[in-house]
């Protein structure tokens, strides 16, 4: 996986897109809230309650999509700071990858280094 994922990279470029920043909305975890409101100079309550909210699954995420981070250049106002969630994403270079099959085909709908990837991957298994 890691080398149909880096070959995939090397043909896409995320700021022609930035679909995933347009249509869906990271995961925060406490130490990306911690990173991101230091970054802004705010408590992380006032960055909290300015950008996010808790999900059915009592997790922390953008209070409505697309991105308030992603410029109209498509480029990421917080890029260094920005949550492992987007830092990873579409995740199609973990280790476990078979884990995450679900995330995947989701994942595969927004990103076309994504759907490249397994269609890359589909070829080589014959299917």
């Amino acid at each position: 996986m890691q080398e149909l994922h880096d070959e995939a990279f090397k043909r896409t470029d995320c700021l022609d897109c930035a679909n995933c920043c347009k249509t869906t909305g990271p995961l925060f975890t406490d130490k990306d809230i911690v990173r991101i409101a230091k970054h802004f100079k705010m408590k992380q309550q006032h960055f909290i309650d300015t950008y996010l909210r808790v999900d059915e699954d009592n997790d922390y995420v953008l209070q409505s999509v697309p991105c308030p981070f992603l410029g109209a250049d498509n480029y990421c106002s917080i890029y260094d700071v920005r949550p492992k969630a987007c830092s990873g994403f579409p995740h199609t270079d973990r280790k476990k990858f078979h884990q995450i099959s679900n995330l995947t085909l989701k994942n595969v709908a927004i990103c076309p280094a994504a759907f490249n990837i397994v269609e890359a991957m589909k070829r080589r298994i014959k299917l």
